[in-house]
């Protein structure tokens, strides 16, 4: 690959202060306008165990965090155990030379052996080490030291001058160590260019949800979704939007709903343990006619699970949320950029046709930190209310609440106006509201309006894009993906071009309602099709098959929690193109 692409991973143990070095330095990259992509790998308990956090820079936009190490910051002992044999040659491996023992590394790796005490001086803080390493990340890659002190002013500001002083003190003291003593990075960091903004992805699903004028949030804290509430509640305020955290799932819902039947825009956001206490709550939004938007960040599952892993599994749970049949909406962004830039149009979409919208993220796109051009985002998008009475009208006196119309989309009044009275509850009901078991149970109109309901999903499919393939249309190999899988099929897809394979990719966002007829065109034009998922079962390709009747040729799984690789689906891709292998498992090389 051309050009400048370079991996630094950083482990240690929980409460070492990774998390701080990680941000320095995707604040840094930014600066620079380099590219940067950064994915953490950590363990679900507050300090000890193993965490490993990657950071991608690139001179060009990455999806994924890449396949391979340059340069590793080793905090603990337990670091170099686990990973100096994943390193081979043109790497680096930062080390405190004080506690840390390196062990035998392969040929063309260089060590980098750092004297922490010497440098800080006694008494110092231990996570002095992270300013020692960064400071070093930056020499061998060719930054500019007065970058780096931008950058250390600005994330120690606010804890006073003294500590500003000293870590750029000491992050002189070992740039400088690291230019007389080991040699440049195989690679060297591109001249500054255009600033970038960094950005999370709950971040970016949050901050959507403001612009497309949310005036309700309301969650229980669940890992990977817990973000957006951060930003919610440091933000709410300012801009208007009312934040709960509540004592549970049951209530958030109850509580969405309840804001959305009032005129605001509402929105919560669970994972799929908390989804599961949720399911009554979206029924009774699609009996009411409530538009409302949950997000659902998916994690390895079942029940308790592994909060902080990363799995696509919680598809048919979202297909079946809730008894009955209703109209709904399902989608499954690719990435906080496509979220950020999907959610306003949803949340038109469930104004629109008067229902529950449901978005599925999962860890990997919610937990990722990545930098984003700033004149990427619109905050101010088109908000359209759909049929929402506000004010007295012509139909004052007369108002059918759930009136039967060719589009079942009914005019919705909020509560409260003169004249448009009417009763709203999860019974089935009349045109006025009035529920059919307090009269008589009769079929000819729990039919009527069953089908009024069913018949917003006709017009919400043809306000939804159809799914397209991107590539060459006679590619020996399609890949098909949805959700998060996006970015590293892409970038797989590059890789097997070099290696002189051809392959094109069809994704796909909105899953409910499902474009079926193009669905099936598209498939049948391809000449071998291979479906990635993050999840043991292939969830998405048992809807797929059902809604089509198509079966793809080939599966690429990944189930142990860690995401995909591009050297992971390229593999695979191989092994099934030389071999009568349908189902490829990769293999996670890095244990955390």
């Amino acid at each position: 690959m051309s050009g400048f692409d370079y991996v630094i991973s950083i482990g240690g143990a929980a409460g070492q202060g990774i998390a701080t070095p990680g941000n320095i330095l995707a604040r840094l990259f930014a600066r620079q306008g380099i590219h940067m992509y950064a994915y953490n790998a950590y363990q679900s308990i507050i300090r000890g165990g193993h965490s490993f956090l990657t950071i991608r820079c690139s001179d060009r936009e990455i999806r994924t965090h890449g396949d391979v190490i340059d340069l590793m910051i080793c905090l603990n002992q337990d670091t170099m155990d686990r990973h100096l044999e994943h390193l081979g040659p043109n790497t680096s491996v930062i080390f405190n030379s004080d506690t840390i023992e390196p062990g035998k590394a392969a040929d063309g790796v260089q060590l980098c052996p750092m004297a922490v005490a010497e440098l800080t001086g006694k008494g110092a803080n231990k996570l002095m080490q992270n300013t020692v390493a960064i400071a070093v990340t930056c020499q061998l890659l060719g930054i500019e030291f007065s970058a780096l002190e931008d950058v250390l002013n600005f994330q120690f500001s606010a804890k006073g001058e003294e500590l500003v002083a000293m870590n750029v003190h000491v992050a002189k003291a070992a740039y400088d160590h690291s230019a007389a003593n080991f040699q440049p990075a195989s690679q060297q960091a591109p001249k500054p260019g255009r600033p970038l903004a960094v950005w999370a992805g709950n971040q970016a699903f949050a901050m959507a949800a403001a612009g497309a004028g949310v005036k309700f949030y309301c969650a229980y804290p669940m890992s990977p979704s817990t973000g957006i509430l951060h930003w919610m509640a440091a933000n709410g305020r300012e801009l208007g939007i009312m934040v709960r955290q509540v004592e549970d799932e049951i209530s958030v819902i109850c509580m969405t709903v309840g804001a959305a039947h009032a005129g605001c825009r509402s929105m919560c956001a669970t994972s799929g343990g908390g989804f599961a206490l949720m399911t009554e709550g979206v029924g009774a939004a699609a009996m009411m006619e409530v538009p409302i938007v949950i997000v659902n960040v998916q994690r390895a599952g079942p029940s308790t699970g592994v909060p902080t892993k990363t799995e696509q599994g919680d598809l048919w749970q979202v297909l079946g949320a809730s008894q009955g049949d209703f109209p709904k909406l399902i989608l499954a962004p690719s990435s906080p950029l496509d979220a950020f830039q999907t959610i306003p149009e949803v949340f038109n979409l469930a104004d629109k046709y008067q229902l529950p919208a449901i978005i599925l993220s999962d860890l990997l796109i919610s937990d990722e930190t990545s930098t984003i051009d700033p004149e990427l985002l619109d905050m101010q998008p088109v908000i359209d209310r759909g049929e929402l009475i506000t004010e007295v009208g012509e139909e004052a006196g007369g108002y059918e609440r759930y009136k039967f119309t060719d589009s079942g989309i009914s005019p919705r009044a909020l509560p409260g106006i003169p004249g448009y009275e009417h009763v709203v509850a999860t019974d089935e009901h009349m045109p006025d509201g009035v529920l059919i078991s307090d009269e008589f149970t009769h079929p000819h109109k729990r039919r009527a309006m069953l089908e009024k309901r069913q018949r917003k999903m006709d017009g919400l499919l043809a306000d939804l894009p159809p799914p397209a393939i991107v590539g060459a249309t006679d590619a020996e190999v399609t890949l098909v993906g949805w959700g998060s899988t996006a970015g590293v099929i892409q970038e797989a897809i590059g890789q097997l071009a070099q290696a002189g394979v051809s392959v094109n990719h069809l994704h796909f966002k909105w899953l409910v309602p499902f474009h079926a007829d193009e669905a099936v065109q598209l498939l049948s034009s391809c000449k071998r099709t291979i479906i990635v998922e993050n999840n043991y079962s292939g969830l998405f390709h048992r809807y797929l098959r059902g809604e089509t009747g198509f079966t793809v040729d080939g599966h690429i799984r990944k189930y142990d929690g860690e995401p995909f690789k591009p050297h992971h689906i390229v593999a695979a891709v191989q092994e099934q193109l030389e071999g009568d292998e349908t189902l490829s498992v990769p293999y996670e090389e890095i244990i955390v």
